[in-house]
């Protein structure tokens, strides 16, 4: 499915961009509570204490992008926001995928992840809130495009991996103008575009999966998305709704993590989440 066409007006775009940042969300979460407009975005070259979904850190070794913008609840912001993943990824795919030799590699994973090759090369982080200057919503991106950090037990993917990595500066301007398309989108004809959109680039119906939650782990098969954004999960026992949990890809053949299979049973292709 082709990305929607620009829409003529659009979102007041701010792009500041820094050496070094201690974390772009946080700069931006300080400047809505001082009462700054929808439209602020903000790039870091380099980042220090990024983090991802979970609490975990995002680990930033330069040259990757640490982006972050802020939007205010007015008009289309006023969504729900378990709508915003949707449209964040498809953004987030639309920006990077005219830098990948071949764009059917990069997929988007539920609830926030993009995968390169069947591993993770970038996630978003969706902090929302309201305060004294009123509600706000801050995005977080972060991709891996030079480099990927060598972390203990995890597979990474970069762009530089499949392709000649893009500036940062590009992707960050490219997420705005596809935020702007994806919002445009969602606010003509609700969720129901943004979602058919979002399976089209997402892994294929059927793959395997392992969620884990708070009161253990369950084993099925990805079976799409409902109405409401929910992940649908095909288990022995019939269709399962998940609307959070950390998501694994089971390679083919492998048993659930915790089960006899192959080494681990899984390829951790989700960590992060």
């Amino acid at each position: 499915m082709p990305r929607p066409p620009a829409p003529s007006g659009g979102t007041a775009w701010r792009l500041e961009i820094h050496d070094s940042l201690d974390s772009t969300s946080d700069l931006c979460l300080a400047r809505a509570a001082r009462g700054e407009a929808a439209g602020l975005a903000v790039l870091a070259r380099r980042q220090t204490r990024g983090r991802g979904s979970r609490g975990r850190e995002w680990q930033d070794p330069g040259g990757n992008l640490a982006f972050s913008v802020l939007l205010r609840p007015e008009g289309v912001a006023a969504w729900p926001v378990g709508l915003w993943p949707f449209i964040a990824g498809l953004a987030f795919h639309g920006a990077i995928a005219p830098w990948i030799r071949d764009p059917a590699l990069l997929r988007l994973k539920w609830p926030n992840d993009l995968l390169l090759g069947g591993r993770k090369m970038a996630g978003i982080l969706i902090e929302s809130g309201e305060g004294r200057s009123g509600r706000w919503m801050v995005i977080g991106f972060g991709a891996n495009l030079r480099a990927a950090p060598v972390v203990p037990g995890r597979e990474l993917a970069c762009v530089a991996d499949f392709g000649p990595p893009p500036a940062p500066e590009d992707v960050a301007r490219a997420i705005c103008r596809e935020l702007d398309a994806w919002m445009a989108v969602c606010g003509g004809g609700g969720f129901e575009p943004v979602r058919a959109a979002w399976l089209a680039r997402a892994h294929p119906v059927g793959t395997g999966l392992v969620v884990r939650g708070e009161s253990g782990q369950v084993e099925g098969s990805f079976d799409g998305l409902d109405a409401q954004g929910m992940l649908l999960l095909r288990c022995a026992g019939g269709q399962r709704r998940i609307s959070t949990g950390e998501i694994l890809l089971l390679e083919p053949g492998a048993a659930a993590p915790g089960t006899s299979g192959t080494r681990d049973g899984a390829r951790r292709a989700a960590d992060g989440d």
